[in-house]
């Protein structure tokens, strides 16, 4: 029996420019699995914690950790 969808979580640490290009970032890398959540995904993306990078990096998904 699966876990129900509220037990699943994770992480995604992410280098974007901003929030649009670090939503398309986690679906490309989803390959669109759960679509069906990519409204909250789009709320979890503009609440998210922001860190200043002090050199520079290209935009890329870095680590996901995904229960």
């Amino acid at each position: 029996m699966p876990f129900p969808i509220s037990e699943y979580s994770g992480i995604w640490n992410v280098i974007a420019k901003d929030d649009n290009e670090c939503f398309d970032l986690i679906v490309a890398e989803d390959g669109n699995q759960y679509s069906e959540h990519y409204n909250k995904l789009r709320e979890n993306v503009i609440k998210a914690q922001r860190f200043s990078l002090v050199d520079e990096y290209q935009s890329s998904v870095i680590e996901a950790f995904l229960t």
